[in-house]
């Protein structure tokens, strides 16, 4: 196998060159969540050179994510592998010349600096906003570029954030939204081309800034609708006056310093993990049931939603706790309701 070959295509390409493919291998990347996002971005990426991918993931492959999670295939999810390890198996052979290595676990405050210190740049591959803004603090903190990236449907959003340089993800939703107040891939479904479409772009403003390419980076919100053939460039600059955001004007940094983020707690002899917002939050039950009575069976009272679909029965509350029946340790709670619930 002639090594030299291997990045000579990418090598022509002016704005990288040599040098850049030089400052690739030399880079170091943590890829949050390698799901539909995360496995396509990582892909990517370590196809391009980028010397050291890590892969962090708290979930298993299923059978449902091979329509759109290209790292994966029947023999993955036959074995409930873990998603950061069998991506990295996959990827180790693409291309051994680079370093990839899987963290199975969730991301937070406790572990951020641990998993994100020694990189040069954060994949967003989530599928919550808490993780999405506690990676927005510790980026900002620590002047780390990272870029964002979300899809539903056919739709989907990619925005790099600069430090210093851009609006932060803070800027563009200040909160989490309330649980159940928005769909998921789970109840409203996802196109596998819009989540090639969205990480090809994260991968692409990644490599821009590996690179050295930094006055090419998007400096907006990317919004696409691969459904209705629509791509929009947003200016977010005058989102919010100078200094107000909390995150990148104020510098507070809540999420990061463990203040702000949801709280679990196993509830001893009931097989069931309780999460619960730090702040209370007024959910609406009545839509909430609605929306997910498409994906099980619903009972609804007045007091709270009690959802059961596959093995597991999730208990709802106008205060925003949950009660996640069917599971032991809280990682597989957060991946639950992150599936059905969205937070």
């Amino acid at each position: 196998m002639n090594h030299a070959d291997r990045y000579s295509r990418q090598e022509r390409f002016a704005p990288i060159g040599l040098a850049g493919q030089q400052r690739l291998a030399e880079s170091r990347v943590l890829v949050v969540g390698v799901g539909a996002l995360g496995s396509a971005s990582a892909q990517l990426l370590v196809r391009a050179g980028v010397g050291f991918t890590r892969l962090l993931d708290r979930d298993v492959v299923e059978l449902s994510n091979l329509q759109r999670q290209v790292l994966f295939d029947e023999a993955d999810a036959l074995a409930g592998a873990p998603k950061a390890v069998a991506a990295a198996q996959k990827l180790r052979g693409v291309n051994s010349q680079v370093a990839v290595e899987p963290v199975v676990g969730d991301l937070t405050h406790h572990n951020i600096a641990a998993l994100a210190g020694d990189c040069d740049l954060v994949i967003d591959g989530t599928d919550n906003f808490e993780t999405r803004l506690l990676v927005n603090d510790y980026c900002l903190k620590h002047n780390k570029p990272w870029v964002y990236g979300g899809v539903l449907g056919a739709e989907g959003q990619v925005m790099p954030v600069l430090p210093g340089e851009t609006p932060c993800l803070a800027c563009l939703a200040p909160e989490p939204p309330a649980p159940g107040a928005a769909p998921t891939c789970d109840t409203a479904g996802v196109l596998g081309p819009a989540v090639g479409m969205v990480a090809a772009l994260q991968a692409a403003e990644a490599l821009k800034l590996l690179t050295g390419n930094r006055a090419d980076a998007s400096r907006g919100l990317t919004v696409i609708d691969l459904w209705r053939n629509h791509i929009r460039q947003l200016d977010l600059s005058s989102l919010q006056p100078a200094g107000t955001c909390r995150a990148c004007g104020q510098r507070d940094y809540a999420w990061l310093e463990g203040r702000l983020g949801s709280q679990a707690a196993v509830l001893c002899g009931r097989n069931a993990v309780q999460v619960r917002p730090m702040a209370p939050q007024r959910v609406d039950l009545a839509a909430l049931a609605d929306r997910l009575s498409k994906v099980g069976d619903v009972t609804a009272t007045p007091f709270l939603v009690r959802l059961r679909v596959d093995a597991y029965e999730l208990t709802l509350f106008a205060d925003g706790r949950a009660i996640v029946g069917g599971v032991e340790e809280e990682s597989a709670a957060r991946s639950v309701l992150a599936r059905y619930v969205g937070a």
